[in-house]
C-alpha cells in the first residue's frame, strides 16, 4: 500500500494545515471577530456554492418537468378514453330512447289490430336493388307461414314468402311482384296496388278516369284474397294526373309503414274460426216432432 504523502515536504505540509484548521476552531469558538469573518467568508463563498448546486437544482427541475409531462400525457390519454367511453353510452341511450319510441308506437298499433300477433326482428336485408326484401329472426319453428302479413308502427309492411326454421324472408310491397287489394277509406272505392320497384312508392292499377280519388285518401287493406285482413293501413295518395286521352288515371301513392327504417315488426296471426252456432230450426227435434212428421196428416 502506498503512502498518501511521500517524503518530507508533503508530510510537513499535512502537519500545517493540521495546525491550521486547529488554529481556526479555537479561533472560532473564542473570538467574535473571527467569527464575523467567517460570516463574510460565507457570504463570498455563498454565489460560489449556488453555482455548484446549479447542475443539481437543474437536473432536479428537469426531471420534475419530465415526470409532470409524462403524467400529464398519461392523464389526457385516459380523459380521452373516457370521453370516447361516454360518447359511445350517450349514442347508445339514444339508439335505446329511439328505440323505445318506436316500441310504444308498435304496441300502440297492436291495439288497433284485432287478430293476434307475434313480434319479430329485422335481422337482413337483401342486398339486390331489384328486390324489396327483408329477412326476420322469426320461421317455422315459430308458426310462421308463407303468405303471412307483416306490419309496422305505420302500417302494412310486406308479406312472407319464404319460410326456414328459424328466419322468415319478407317481401315488401314496393316490390315490383308485389299487389295488394286496397280500397279508398272515405268512399270505398277498390283497387290493387301495385309495387313499382321503387322504395317509397306505389300505384293504383286501372283506376278509371272519372274515379272519385284524391290526393291525400288514406288507403286500407279491402281483405279480398283473404290474405291481409281489413282495414290495415297501406299508404296515402300524393298523385292523381288524369289525361282525357286516356281511360285510366295515373295514381301514385306513399306506404305507411316505415319500409326502410322499421326494426321490430308484427306478423299477423290469421283470425281464429268461430263456429257457428246452429239456429233454432237447426236444433235437434224432440221424438214427438219426428213422430208427428212421420205421420201423414188426415185430410
Amino acid at each position: 500500500m502506498k503512502p498518501i504523502f511521500k517524503g518530507g515536504i508533503p508530510r510537513l505540509f499535512f502537519l500545517i494545515l493540521v495546525v491550521v484548521s486547529i488554529v481556526f476552531m479555537i479561533t472560532d469558538n473564542s473570538d467574535s471577530k473571527a467569527r464575523e469573518a467567517k460570516s463574510y467568508l460565507s457570504l463570498l463563498l455563498t454565489p460560489i456554492q449556488w453555482l455548484v448546486d446549479l447542475p443539481s437544482r437543474m437536473a432536479d427541475d428537469v426531471s420534475d418537468v419530465l415526470v409532470s409531462r409524462r403524467s400529464l400525457a398519461k392523464e389526457n390519454e385516459q380523459l380521452r378514453s373516457d370521453v370516447i367511453s361516454l360518447d359511445q353510452q350517450v349514442q347508445q341511450m339514444a339508439s335505446l330512447t329511439a328505440e323505445n319510441i318506436r316500441l310504444r308506437e308498435l304496441l300502440n298499433g297492436r291495439e288497433r289490430i284485432p287478430n293476434e300477433v307475434k313480434l319479430a326482428e329485422l335481422i337482413g336485408v337483401n342486398p339486390d336493388p331489384f328486390q324489396h326484401q327483408i329477412i326476420l329472426g322469426k320461421g317455422s319453428e315459430d308458426d310462421v307461414f308463407i303468405g303471412q302479413p307483416v306490419l309496422d308502427a305505420g302500417g302494412v309492411l310486406g308479406q312472407v314468402v319464404e319460410v326456414s326454421h328459424y328466419t322468415c324472408r319478407v317481401m315488401l310491397i314496393t316490390d315490383a311482384r308485389h299487389a295488394l287489394p286496397v280500397e279508398i277509406i272515405r268512399n270505398g272505392f277498390r283497387s290493387i296496388a301495385l309495387g313499382k320497384g321503387t322504395m317509397g312508392e306505389l300505384e293504383l292499377e286501372h283506376v278509371p278516369d272519372t274515379a272519385d280519388v284524391r290526393e291525400g285518401d288514406l288507403l286500407v287493406t279491402s281483405g279480398l284474397g283473404k290474405r291481409f285482413p281489413y282495414g290495415y293501413p297501406v299508404a296515402q295518395i300524393v298523385s292523381v294526373v288524369r289525361d282525357p286521352g286516356q281511360p285510366f288515371a295515373i295514381v301514385k301513392a306513399v306506404p305507411s309503414a316505415r319500409l326502410d327504417k322499421s326494426r321490430h315488426l308484427l306478423l299477423v296471426e290469421p283470425a281464429p274460426i268461430v263456429p257457428e252456432e246452429p239456429a233454432e230450426s237447426d236444433m235437434l227435434e224432440t221424438p214427438e216432432d219426428v213422430q208427428s212428421q212421420e205421420t201423414p196428416a188426415n185430410g
